[in-house]
Parts: structure tokens; C-alpha cells; sequence
């Protein structure tokens, strides 16, 4: 599996990198599950990441405002990202969800067309009214993106594995393969979790806690030890 670890800083995203990470992924954790970070620091990510890792950056847990997401998602792509990830947080429907992610794919293809568009529900869309998460694979599918995920919107403990079950999962994964897309998976992941992602075929595993100091997303630190450990027990047979 390719491994996505999510720092907030230049600090940290030194301690991704020098751990192996496969995807350097610039979040502010402060901003929501998905939320954004600037675009300086964006820049300055990328500008220290070897050209054998990918940077790929957040663009919030988006309202339906399509002209907005569309911005925004540009301006992760002017600053150097190689993937942006778009939160569907406050799309209701599958129509809503196709129509901003229609647009974000337009504006990033045009400054890039190698840049990669990540379609992101929740798997614990009811308790914040999000689109249903699975109809994620057909939104990525329809609206032109390269990459379904699902992630968890309210960060308490609870993990991806809480909301949906490993058929439900495993389901995700393969109607996102039938489309000839990419599938990510995230939400509190633990290293317990591993074997499970690699069974029903997550391609793209996206980390946080599981690789901060005392496994805190929002006060801890991402070390690179805990990086090492992750992407080794990822990347075994």
C-alpha cells in the first residue's frame, strides 16, 4: 500500500519524509478533518520534498459553494501539490457532490493535467450531514477524478472502522476498482488496521495520529520513527 502522511508544518513534514512516507499530505488538523493549510507552507513542503515523493495538500471540509472549492483547489495546485483532496463535507447529495467536484477538476486539469483530484467522503457522513459515503466511488467517477477516499469528519476516538464494516469496505474498494480509480482510505487508522486495509485492497492509506507522539493528531508531533514502523508494516508481504 502507498502511505500518505499528513503533517501540519516544515517540522514535521522533515520527519515524514526522512520516515519513507509515500505521499507528504499538507493539512491543518485545526481546521477540521480535512482542513486546509496555506499555501506557503504548501510551497515550502514541496520545495524540501525529493521529486520521488508526492505532496499532495487539503482544501477543507468544503461547503457547496462550487466556485469556492474551485479556488481553492487552483490554489493547492499553483502552490505544488500533486494531489488535491477535496472534504465533501457540506455537499447533501450526489448532485451536489458531482457539481463541485465537476468544476475542481476543470480548474486543476487546466493548470496541470498530472495533477490528481481526490474526491473525500466521510464515512461518518450522518453525524455531520454529508453526502452518503457510498455513493463516493460514482461522485469520483462522474465528475472526472482520479482517486475515491474516505476519512472520518468528527475526530473523537471514533475510527473508519466504527462507521462502516470490512464489507462495506471492502464493497468501497471494489467499486472504485471497476472504475479504473484509485481507492484511499483513512479515519484514526491504527497499525492493528493494516493487515485488514491490505485484505480488501486499499490502494492509498492516509495517517495522522497513528504517527504522532502519544498517537495525538492535534497536540502530538509526527515522528519519524512511528513513520518508519507505519510504512514498513504497509509495505510488507
Amino acid at each position: 500500500m502507498i502511505v500518505l502522511i499528513s503533517p501540519k508544518d516544515i517540522e514535521e513534514a522533515k520527519e515524514a519524509i526522512e520516515g519513507g512516507a509515500d505521499i507528504i499530505d499538507v493539512k491543518n488538523p485545526l481546521e477540521g478533518s480535512l482542513g486546509a493549510n496555506f499555501p506557503w507552507v504548501i510551497r515550502e513542503i514541496r520545495d524540501i520534498t525529493p521529486e520521488d515523493q508526492l505532496v499532495s495538500a487539503t482544501v477543507g471540509d468544503v461547503p457547496y459553494k462550487p466556485g469556492t472549492v474551485t479556488l481553492a483547489a487552483v490554489g493547492a495546485a499553483v502552490s505544488g501539490a500533486d494531489y488535491i483532496k477535496v472534504g465533501l463535507y457540506g455537499t447533501r447529495s450526489y448532485r451536489e457532490a458531482v457539481e463541485v467536484m465537476k468544476n475542481v477538476v476543470k480548474g486543476v486539469k487546466d493548470i496541470g493535467e498530472d495533477t490528481l483530484v481526490v474526491a473525500a467522503g466521510y464515512a461518518d457522513a450522518y453525524r455531520v450531514g454529508a453526502v452518503d459515503p457510498l455513493v463516493i466511488p460514482k461522485v469520483a467517477r462522474d465528475s472526472g477524478c482520479d482517486v475515491a477516499m474516505l476519512d472520518t469528519a468528527v475526530k473523537d476516538g471514533k475510527r473508519l472502522f466504527d462507521h462502516l464494516d470490512k464489507e462495506l469496505l471492502s464493497e468501497f474498494v471494489e467499486e472504485v476498482h471497476s472504475y479504473g480509480l484509485k481507492c484511499a482510505l483513512a479515519g484514526s487508522i491504527k497499525r492493528e488496521d493494516i493487515p485488514l486495509l491490505k485484505d480488501i485492497g486499499c490502494d492509498i492509506v492516509g495517517v495522522r495520529g497513528a504517527v504522532c507522539s502519544n498517537g495525538d493528531r492535534n497536540n502530538g508531533r509526527i515522528k519519524k520513527e512511528l513513520v518508519e514502523e507505519f510504512v514498513k508494516l504497509c509495505k510488507e508481504d
